[in-house]
């Protein structure tokens, strides 16, 4: 069975990544079709690229844990148009980890994240990852109260399910690369 890591990307204080992800991995695990994980990166208390201090016991269980997964379903929240800092860190912190595995990506913001997402796009292009083509944008006006809590509308669902559909086809398809 094919694993998926739900990345959270991002660390703030006050995120509602975790709302996200969670729903995420609710409508996931009603498909039976995958082993869905939850993959917080605040978790790995990652150092920065470059940092002669950093703790590599962070770096290596963060290395494990995306090395263990066929594909991924990225939580990006946009901030000054564009991915956060910290998601981009743990992109960078590793290489051959992602290569030749599928993602999808589930984004919010102002304008439904789409920014963030296309910046992702060509990260993620650069780590040998297919993205694939659905992307459910979720809008602070439409999707949350308050802008702090989750309540996405019910179109939403069937557009995670569209894009699981994709993501599960394309991870299977690219397994056989990484043997």
């Amino acid at each position: 069975m094919l694993k998926i890591g739900i990345v959270l990307g991002s660390t703030r204080e006050g995120r509602v990544s975790p709302q996200v992800g969670e729903w995420v991995k609710d409508l996931a695990n009603q498909r039976g079709d995958a082993e869905y994980e939850i993959i917080d990166i605040a978790d790995f208390k990652l150092p920065f690229l470059g940092d002669p201090n950093g703790d590599p016991q962070g770096i290596s269980g963060w290395s494990e844990k995306i090395n263990g997964c066929d594909g991924f379903v990225f939580i990006v929240q946009e901030y000054n148009h564009s991915i956060t800092g910290a998601l981009k860190n743990a992109l960078d912190l590793l290489r051959a980890e992602w290569n030749n595995k599928a993602a999808g990506i589930v984004s919010y913001g102002s304008v439904g994240g789409a920014r963030a997402a296309e910046h992702l796009r060509g990260i993620l292009g650069e780590l040998l990852v297919a993205d694939v083509r659905v992307h459910p944008a979720l809008s602070l006006f439409t999707d949350f109260e308050n802008g702090t809590v989750f309540k996405p509308a019910n179109v939403q669902a069937a557009s995670v399910n569209d894009m699981l559909d994709q993501l599960i086809a394309w991870s299977g398809a690219l397994k056989p690369l990484r043997k």
